[in-house]
């Protein structure tokens, strides 16, 4: 029998229904009664509260922005690196062919549908939206995306929906000077917004990298990042 209880210790929660729990961790290669209705709506629950917290924490943004950022958080690969931080491994249920078929570790797909199917049975246990969005925050928001300082790099884009957002120019970008021989070159690239008295610089062996970091330089200096 799986140890439940360390799971509910990482997951932050624990199950007032056992079974639903166990539903949740069961493949369909176990048995017929399997976790793919929780996991349908797990991932539903998992969209709307991300997209929410999107959508409160960056009001400037417009949808594509929106858009992308949350393509950061909910997708299969950041699932399967949520699922192996919290060890999900060891406590899915599977047929011995699915077993033989992914050895030690499972395939990114049932590690990642099997949290979102944890997310649906706690919906279902708790039957508190509350409880789901502090456990989402946990699992997903901790030393992620969703910080202050978050790890996305369309930074350009960003810059410029909250520039047309406040009503000021769009910026300008021009070449500073270029360091070093032509395979490979430093590029020193100037953002500058007209009216608004804000110039940064960003340096990188890429021009377009470097417009990147004078963007985001902008930004930080803005407080938006």
């Amino acid at each position: 029998m799986i140890k439940i209880h360390f799971l509910e210790k990482k997951i932050k929660y624990k199950f007032i229904n056992k079974k639903i729990l166990i539903l949740s961790l069961t493949h369909r290669s176990y048995n017929n009664n399997h976790n793919e209705r929780l996991e349908f709506l797990g991932d539903s629950i998992l969209n709307f509260i991300i997209t929410n917290k999107i959508y409160k924490k960056f009001y400037n943004f417009q949808e594509g922005t929106m858009t992308r950022i949350r393509s950061k958080l909910v997708n299969k690969k950041n699932l399967f690196k949520i699922a192996i931080k919290i060890k999900l491994y060891k406590y899915i249920l599977l047929g011995n062919g699915e077993i033989k078929n992914n050895k030690k570790i499972y395939k990114k797909s049932i590690l990642a549908n099997t949290l979102e199917a944890i997310i649906g049975a706690i919906f279902i246990d708790s039957k508190n939206i509350k409880i789901i969005e502090k456990i989402i925050k946990y699992l997903f928001f901790k030393n992620q995306i969703l910080n202050k300082k978050y790890n996305f790099k369309d930074y350009k884009t960003i810059l410029q929906e909250y520039l047309q957002k406040i009503k000021l120019p769009l910026p300008k970008y021009y070449l500073g000077k270029t360091k070093g021989k032509d395979h490979k070159q430093i590029f020193t690239i100037y953002c500058k917004i007209k009216n608004f008295n804000k110039i940064s610089k960003g340096i990188s062996y890429n021009k377009k990298n470097a417009e990147q970091i004078a963007a985001k330089n902008i930004l930080i200096n803005l407080g938006l990042i």
